[in-house]
């Protein structure tokens, strides 16, 4: 008996080291060239916590109806990240249908094609100068009965709100994409590869933004030059790191590099 679950434990962590190794080597397969990532981390003014130091009751207290926190290593999602690797994704959906959204805060312009057409031929870095209405954007939308044996992988975040149940939305999206600022009820966002830049103002402070201008453009023309009292709590996150957003606070992102992210929707 102690000889097999010897072997169990030994297989379990050959297994895991395996996933390590392949996940860290190549960054699942969705690197794009360096020279199409964005740089700029921007400053962080939103607190982290790790697993050990936060508790479910101080979350509630200091930060689920008041203001963001990223948690760092609160799941172990390595298995998870494995499945969302590029091959991976294509082998098991690569003939599937999504469906894609302009990136535009007040569009809701569709538009449905295979999984494989989108990873192949419209999976780009962001140009400056195109409009949200023209950006096609991979994030929700997803049907989760197909998607299904992929989301029972995923480790939510364990600290849930009150009366409330957890909806995933998950998405890729190439460097300079990202979401123009919107708002809606709380939520979580973990990076699985890639970086994700993002920007909040509380809900009393709406933000001066153009509906189908990019959040590239906005980092790039407004940004840098919004007076102190202006200026957004930001940060980015990289794999390994879940962001809370409370109820009804505007938010932007930016994807830095080629970007696999998923989502859980409190309501």
């Amino acid at each position: 008996m102690e000889y097999t679950f010897g072997i169990q434990v030994f297989l379990l962590l050959f297994w895991r080291s395996a996933l390590d190794a392949l996940v860290s080597e190549n960054d699942g397969g969705w690197s794009s060239n360096s020279e199409y990532s964005l740089t700029d981390e921007g400053p962080c003014n939103i607190d982290i916590w790790d697993k050990a130091s936060l508790s479910h009751r101080q979350f509630i207290q200091q930060y689920a109806y008041s203001k963001p926190v990223i948690l760092k290593g609160f799941s172990d999602n390595t298995k998870f990240q494995f499945l969302c690797s590029k091959s991976s994704l294509l082998q098991q959906y690569g003939e599937r249908m999504v469906r894609l959204s302009t990136a535009n805060t007040y569009s809701y312009r569709k538009v449905d094609v295979r999984f494989e057409e989108f990873v192949d031929l419209l999976l780009r870095p962001q140009s400056l100068d195109t409009l949200g209405s023209d950006t096609l954007y991979f994030f929700g939308d997803n049907n989760f009965t197909e998607w299904h044996s992929l989301f029972e992988n995923y480790k939510a975040p364990r600290y849930m709100l009150p009366h409330t149940t957890g909806a995933y939305s998950f998405g890729i999206a190439g460097p300079g994409t990202g979401v123009p600022f919107h708002w809606h009820g709380p939520g979580y966002s973990e990076v699985i590869y890639g970086r994700k830049r993002w920007f909040l103002y509380p809900p009393e402070k709406a933000p001066h933004f153009h509906p189908n201008y990019t959040t590239l453009s906005w980092v790039k023309d407004t940004y840098p030059y919004l007076p102190e009292e202006e200026k957004p709590t930001e940060c980015t996150i990289r794999p390994g790191e879940v962001l809370y957003f409370p109820d009804r606070w505007w938010h932007a992102t930016l994807n830095l590099d080629t970007s696999v992210f998923i989502s859980t929707f409190l309501g």
